[in-house]
């Protein structure tokens, strides 16, 4: 689960549960890949030698298909959760490091953040458990040697349900670990929030045990990639190595974490006229590009120009809409050819908080926002604008 509203959605999306969009980055074919790999040249033939490649193989792709689905599944039970609490989220995405549920705004109550971030956990439980059972129905009558269970003998169906369930209890294990931005961080700020009635101390609090439990992963794994043997991590250079690489993405993400809550602090009750632009440069819809280019974006520090006529915004016209013509066809395209058209533009009233400037930016992968009131176009925020604003006013939150 992500508390950073200022992150911008990445990956590609893949489809919509429950009003939510579920969006799937690259970097998940990598895991997948580890994943099925370690299964279908490992743990399988291990438990079941005289399996062929077809089944192995099918039973390994399965297996990694499903665990990511979990992850979703885990997921998608913070955001709905989250919804009944009254914290939108309309993202989630899978990547190399599992899921994130991507918050629009943090929890304005310690027993929201509470529920919402017991929910994951509890849910990867409850998920491993039922994968076990319904493991041991497939199984049937296996015989018990020395008290294990006979893995030989298993369908392919129960070895794939026995696997998940382990997998899902760890997940869930793993999830409690009170470090920040993990579950059990959320859950320890939630109740430090609720001991303290100080959201920002209860977070400076969870950050830095976050960051210590990352110091941690990162010292065990290199120890590992230096021969050492961890009870139930064994040792070698690539297990270790994926482990500092957890570390120190959780290291990070539990200082950015922190940073964003003081970022949000030093906004709070900012309103956007008094960081917005005021002169904006505007240009007509028949504007060629090239004129565009030499009259205007190289004229100054402004990147992005409404397109206006009489007096009404139809659109935006950017540095990154001009880089998708060939320079051999500006002079023959128009502003209102490339323009990001005003029905599919975000736009924002000058009495808006800049916290919410900073979300619509992050949103929609934009530098610039239209200020409007009234249908009458006020000037541009940008975000360059709002971070030269932070470093000269909220040093703190740097």
């Amino acid at each position: 689960m992500s508390s950073n509203p200022e992150r911008r959605a990445f990956g590609f999306r893949v489809g919509r549960v429950a009003g939510i969009d579920i969006r799937v980055d690259l970097s998940l074919a990598i895991v997948f890949a580890l994943v099925a790999f370690s299964l279908g040249k490992g743990l399988i033939p291990s438990w079941h030698p005289d399996w062929g490649p077809f089944v192995t193989w099918a039973t390994a792709l399965a297996a990694a298909f499903l665990f990511f689905v979990s992850i979703l599944i885990h997921e998608l039970s913070h955001a709905l959760v989250g919804r009944v609490k009254g914290i939108p989220i309309n993202t989630i995405t899978l990547f190399v490091f599992g899921g994130v549920a991507q918050l629009e705004r943090e929890p304005n109550a310690w027993r929201a953040e509470l529920w919402m971030a017991i929910a994951g956990p509890i849910t990867s439980l409850v998920l491993g458990f039922l994968f076990l059972f319904l493991g041991e129905m497939f199984a049937g009558p296996i015989a018990l040697e020395e008290g294990e269970l006979n893995f030989a003998k298993l369908n392919p169906v129960a070895t794939l349900l026995l696997w998940l369930g382990p997998v899902n209890i760890i997940l869930a294990v793993f999830n409690l670990v009170p470090g920040f931005p993990l579950d059990g961080g959320r859950v320890l700020r939630a109740v430090l929030w609720g001991i303290t009635n100080d959201r920002l101390r209860a977070t400076e609090w969870a950050s830095k045990l976050g960051q210590a439990f990352a110091w941690l992963l990162i010292a065990v794994g290199v120890s590992m990639m230096l021969g050492l043997r961890v009870p139930l991590l064994g040792s070698g250079l690539f297990p270790g190595m994926w482990l500092a690489f957890i570390g120190w993405f959780l290291n990070n993400a539990a200082l950015m974490s922190y940073r964003q809550l003081l970022v949000s602090e030093v906004l709070q009750d900012i309103p956007v006229s008094r960081l917005m632009r005021r002169d904006v440069l505007t240009v007509k819809p028949d504007v060629p590009v090239d004129v565009l280019v030499d009259e205007c974006l190289m004229q100054g520090d402004q990147r992005g120009f409404p397109v206006v006529d009489d007096g009404d915004v139809l659109g935006l016209v950017c540095l990154q809409d001009i880089r998708k013509i060939p320079r051999r066809e500006w002079h023959a395209t128009a502003a209102r050819d490339i323009m990001t058209p005003a029905g599919r533009l975000s736009t924002i009233g000058p009495d808006a908080d800049v916290t919410l400037a900073m979300q619509y930016l992050s949103q929609g992968g934009v530098n610039q926002l239209p200020v409007v009131a009234h249908g009458e176009l006020k000037g541009l925020i940008r975000r360059e604008d709002i971070l030269t604003w932070l470093s000269l006013y909220g040093k703190d939150a740097g």
